[in-house]
């Protein structure tokens, strides 16, 4: 069954807004059952968990929920090796810090160049702390892919982290993990992946990829502001965790610190909803493919993620074709058409004669929300040689965009184009 486009952008209630949302890597809008879950929070489970009462065991539900269908999402083994946390970012520093009970001074950890500094600077702290050695592992600048020579330097020094993403953030590179991280595993590192780009775009199973930890922003998939690490139970048991005395010694709590988003928590139950959805209402025909590695809301979830990246494939080569026709635009990372299963619908450009906020201010201006900078990214601006001219454009699509929203994007590009600044 063909993806009803129409049918999924009345899913979300900011769309009626008269512009176009390409702000999507940045965050998503959210969709209306989150914002359900949401406002049944407020209206229902307002409390603190743990009560011998309604609204409180309203709240408790709300994080199981939230827990075990994310859990089924990711195809982890359960709702016990996920833990909530601010945000991305915040949850690296808390459990890098944890993770560094493990190591001894003299250690390695690689890093990429490819990386959002969410998941480069806690370990450059943690490094200067504890005495490590950072690694680092380069990029081909022309296609923004790793250097998997460099790769293989790196963990040829035994690491005993590897943090990497799944996919850029900035120039939309797919790093392919399948191959990664059983070559890290058998150089002895624990795997810590940020998802967060890669969440909204492509089906995770991390049994399958087997990645130690892995790290995602519901946020950016349409829900609510809000990150989520998933970890290895065995390796959870093992982690030190940073806790005030009174609160829960089990896992994963001992690592939640403090009053949680839980409105927000909410939320990530609604989202998981709308994939169930999404699934139901237009993944039929993926079941048949994929019912005998998933099952339950599992294959739901996979079915959702397939209509996603189908619709998703269609985008990228449009968006390639219409931003490579525009004069003087210059688009950063794989641009080979036939090479989309490598990236995600996230492109960064320059155009000559514009600066970066110049060009951004004029599309918003013409009703394109976009962003401009280097989106944390910034050892890949600066290994670009953008940083000093203040980074590039970046527009990203999802799901809820279509080719006449590309196709209006390509037309104001095109008049600015002989528009020089």
């Amino acid at each position: 069954m063909k993806i009803d486009i129409t049918q999924v952008r009345e899913q979300f209630p900011s769309l009626h807004q008269s512009c176009i949302f390409f702000d999507n890597p940045g965050g998503t809008q959210i969709s209306k059952l989150a914002l359900d879950r949401m406002s049944w929070y407020f209206r229902e489970a307002n409390a603190q968990r743990g009560g011998h009462y309604s609204t409180s065991h309203f709240v408790d539900e709300a994080f199981d929920q939230a827990r075990s269908t994310y859990a089924d999402f990711i195809n982890a083994k359960g709702g016990n090796e996920i833990i909530f946390g601010n945000n991305m970012t915040t949850l690296t520093f808390s459990i890098s810090r944890s993770i560094g009970h493990l190591l001894q001074p003299g250690d390695h950890i690689a890093l990429t160049h490819l990386e959002h500094d969410g998941n480069v600077a806690p370990w450059l702290f943690l490094a200067e702390e504890r005495g490590l050695i950072i690694d680092w592992i380069t990029i081909h600048p022309e296609d923004c892919t790793l250097d998997l020579e460099s790769l293989n330097q790196a963990l040829e020094k035994t690491p005993k982290i590897l943090a990497i993403g799944y996919a850029s953030n900035f120039v939309g590179t797919i790093n392919p993990l399948d191959k990664i991280i059983p070559k890290a595993h058998d150089a002895g590192a624990l795997v810590y992946v940020d998802a967060v780009q890669y969440a909204p775009h492509n089906p995770i199973d991390v049994q399958k990829l087997d990645c130690d930890f892995l790290v995602s922003s519901p946020y950016k998939f349409f829900g609510p502001h809000l990150g989520v690490l998933y970890a290895k139970h065995e390796l959870l048991e093992k982690l030190y965790p940073y806790k005030v005395r009174p609160s829960s010694n089990l896992i994963p709590m001992r690592f939640e610190t403090g009053t949680l988003n839980q409105e927000g928590i909410a939320g990530l139950w609604g989202t998981m909803e709308f994939f169930e959805w999404l699934g139901t209402n237009f993944g039929s025909e993926y079941k048949e493919s994929l019912k005998n590695n998933y099952s339950g809301r599992s294959l739901l979830y996979k079915q959702a993620m397939a209509v996603n990246l189908d619709y998703e494939y269609e985008i990228i080569r449009h968006m390639l074709s219409v931003l490579k026709s525009i004069p003087g635009l210059k688009i950063y990372g794989i641009t080979d058409e036939s090479r989309v299963e490598e990236r995600v619908p996230t492109f960064s450009f320059q155009l000559d004669g514009w600066t970066p906020s110049d060009l951004a201010e004029a599309l918003g201006n013409a009703g394109i929300y976009v962003m401009h900078g280097n989106f944390y990214a910034m050892d890949t601006s600066i290994i670009l040689g953008v940083e000093q001219q203040g980074g590039l454009v970046r527009a990203g699509a999802t799901i809820y965009n279509t080719k006449e929203e590309i196709d209006y994007l390509g037309n104001v590009l095109l008049k600015l184009s002989s528009l020089k600044k």
